[in-house]
């Protein structure tokens, strides 16, 4: 098919330089993300715009909207302030999430609560592998209970083999209440 640069830039409604010039990410880019991520890891407690201002200590001439970019880019997110009893999570100023690097990694699973038509409540516990993005299962009950969200990862364990880590959402009800509350988290040895 012949067709000229003008019309098919008219057409699809795009400036014509936009076809011409391809994007060339700064020649610093690698080396200021991996100092942005050894900055975050050393100081957790640290948002992007105080991160920034360590950069320039160290000589970088850097921007804090780049730093932001590179910053969601990365997935990294300053913990929220941990309560002074209590603590559910350790004290390493961790804020580096895990990103899953092939299927089995890391698993998710999450509790969602609905209605049906006459308004009685259901809840349904998804999990998912993270990698993948495949739904490993969708168990649904008027109520779960610890022992319910047992028998499925049990389930799912003896299905597809234990994962590296699963991740929850820290924010388990009383009736899927693994320890209180806690954050699950399993290591393969």
């Amino acid at each position: 098919m012949d067709i000229c640069q003008r019309r098919a830039c008219r057409v699809v409604a795009q400036h014509r330089s936009t076809q011409r010039k391809l994007p060339a990410p700064p020649a610093d880019e690698k080396p200021l993300t991996a100092a942005i991520i050894r900055l975050a890891q050393q100081y957790g407690r640290y948002g992007y715009r105080r991160i920034t201002a360590l950069l320039r200590n160290e000589s970088w001439l850097v921007n804090a909207k780049r730093v932001e970019r590179i910053w969601r880019r990365e997935g990294l997110k300053v913990p929220q302030r941990q309560p002074k009893r209590g603590r559910l999570w350790f004290n390493d100023g961790s804020c580096v999430r895990l990103r899953p690097q092939y299927s089995g990694h890391v698993w998710s699973y999450d509790f969602v609560m609905d209605r049906t038509h006459d308004g009685k409540a259901f809840r349904m516990l998804t999990v998912i592998d993270e990698y993948s993005r495949q739904c490993l299962a969708i168990h649904v009950q008027r109520k779960l209970k610890s022992d319910d969200v047992l028998a499925v990862l049990t389930e799912l364990f003896q299905r597809h083999g234990p994962p590296d880590h699963i991740r929850s959402d820290n924010v388990l009800g009383r009736e899927a209440a693994v320890g209180k509350g806690q954050q699950v988290s399993l290591r393969r040895s």
